[in-house]
């Protein structure tokens, strides 16, 4: 009589953990996203590719996905489990930072029988887990069980920036992203990249950044990350710590530069040294314990800050210790010389003559190999009070006013007829205005490009004509009283 029981007890907790797993499994969705794919190359024209991600259904009526599947979306649909009709969603919000996307679907009856799915902790090193998605392969729902190798800083594909990632050995393929991972039944992060070259080494944007962008939105306003604008350097070099004056019992990081706009200029110095943040002890290396044994980046505890809020340092200034706050007010975009990767935007350009202008940006660096060297340096860089954005002369559409400036390609500009500029609006506008008889481009070197005003202004038309170019300019510096004839 034991065995009968013992069998039937088994039999009901089988199925109550089935019932369990079914209702998981109607919370994620499939996600199939029309974009329109800019050519940074030729920045009047565009792509429509199609494909698929995943997603999960969270509380407030909203789908959890990242930003890299609805990205420059035209049109998005969603399906969800075990069902065939597709409804149409649109994004309602975007971390392009963070690869995170929150998306709604205005009819009601997507809904209709789902339990959303609630966010958990932190995963633990070791920890199982469960990954949903759609990945290629296959149509139907794919479910794989791993478990977490690391937690630590790492960079995101999307945005090229760095943040805290889960490393976890779960089988994760395209189509996977998007995808909700889970333990005991709650997300503790969603599937982010793959590294393609190893054998099941997939990242997961994690739960504690997800849940700071959910409340970053919940003014109906996304404020991003926050970046300090400082550049500072290890301390494990005993010379360097003999240099400054510390002892075996202080740790922390340098500061070598204060850039240009950051929140910390008239705050810190150059040569102060950062020994802790929020009360948390920064080792030699950069790094902060975030829990037992573990360590990451320092920017653990400013990533924990929503943007308006102050983080506490504790710094030594010539030998004296001190605190001080430092306010959030700034992303790195505000203060990088190079933007990040650009998304949902089509790229700024302007036509001379055939000669096409563009602001640098990473999307342009990845789109070609020319003068990748120059052009990767100067992404590495902060901007200055004198420069705050960089711009190229991106190529030279090829006729007979351009005789022998045909290879002129990814060329960085500084001047305009011996005048110097901040950024692409200040070019733009020193063209504009420009009555003399030649535009006279320079660079730092002393290389020039001069193109002739009015032979340019003549043979515009015929040129874009040729090159099947619309307009001349990009829709951003479009008005009805300055347009190209």
């Amino acid at each position: 009589m034991k065995i009968v029981w013992s069998l039937l007890f088994a039999t009901l907790m089988l199925l109550g953990g089935s019932d369990k797993e079914d209702m998981t499994k109607q919370a994620i969705v499939k996600i199939y996203t029309v974009a329109k794919i800019p050519n940074y190359l030729s920045p009047w024209d565009s792509a429509m590719q199609s494909f698929t991600g995943s997603g999960a259904i969270i509380e407030g009526g909203y789908i959890l996905t990242n930003a890299h599947v609805v990205a420059n979306q035209a049109f998005m649909e969603v399906q969800r489990y075990g069902e065939r009709k597709r409804y149409i969603a649109t994004v309602y919000a975007v971390s392009h930072q963070a690869d995170l996307a929150l998306l709604k679907v205005k009819d009601k009856a997507f809904f209709k029988g789902v339990t959303p799915l609630k966010f958990g902790k932190l995963p633990e090193v070791e920890q199982q887990i469960v990954v949903y998605g759609y990945p290629m392969g296959g149509s139907t729902l794919s479910a794989t069980i791993g478990v977490v190798s690391r937690v630590e800083h790492h960079t995101y594909a999307h945005s090229g920036e760095s943040f805290l990632a889960v490393q976890v050995d779960a089988a994760v393929n395209p189509g996977n992203s998007g995808g909700p991972a889970l333990s005991d039944g709650k997300i503790v992060g969603v599937v982010m990249q793959v590294i393609t070259k190893s054998q099941n080494i997939g990242y997961l944007v994690p739960v504690t950044m997800v849940q700071h962008f959910i409340d970053d939105m919940k003014d109906g306003h996304y404020d991003g990350f926050a970046d300090l604008g400082l550049g500072t350097q290890k301390l494990e070099n005993p010379a360097m710590r003999r240099y400054y004056g510390l002892d075996e019992n202080i740790t922390g990081k340098v500061i070598d530069k204060v850039v240009y706009r950051s929140p910390a200029e008239g705050i810190l110095k150059e040569n102060d040294i950062i020994t802790a943040i929020d009360g948390h002890n920064i080792e030699n290396d950069g790094t902060v314990e975030f829990r037992r044994h573990e360590y990451t980046n320092f920017y653990y505890f400013v990533d924990a800050h929503q943007m308006g809020e102050k983080v506490r340092l504790s710094i030594i200034r010539k030998g004296k210790a001190m605190e001080v706050e430092v306010p959030l007010t700034k992303t790195g975009d505000d203060m990088f010389l190079v933007k990040t990767t650009r998304y949902d935007v089509m790229p700024t350009y302007a036509i001379y003559g055939g000669y096409v202008f563009s602001p640098l940006t990473r999307n342009l660096i990845r789109s070609t190999n020319r003068n990748r060297l120059k052009l990767s340096y100067l992404a590495s860089k902060w901007q200055t009070k004198e420069k705050e954005e960089v711009v190229v002369l991106l190529k030279v559409l090829a006729s007979d006013i351009s005789r022998g400036d045909n290879n002129f390609g990814m060329w960085v500009i500084d001047k305009v007829n011996g005048k110097p500029f901040k950024n692409f609006k200040e070019f733009f506008a020193l063209m504009q205005q420009n009555k003399e008889p030649y535009y006279l481009l320079e660079d730092n070197d002393g290389v020039k490009v001069i193109i002739d005003r009015k032979e340019a202004m003549a043979k515009q038309r015929e040129i874009l004509e040729k090159y099947n170019v619309e307009y001349d300019r990009s829709e951003d510096l479009r008005d009805s009283n300055n347009t190209a004839q």
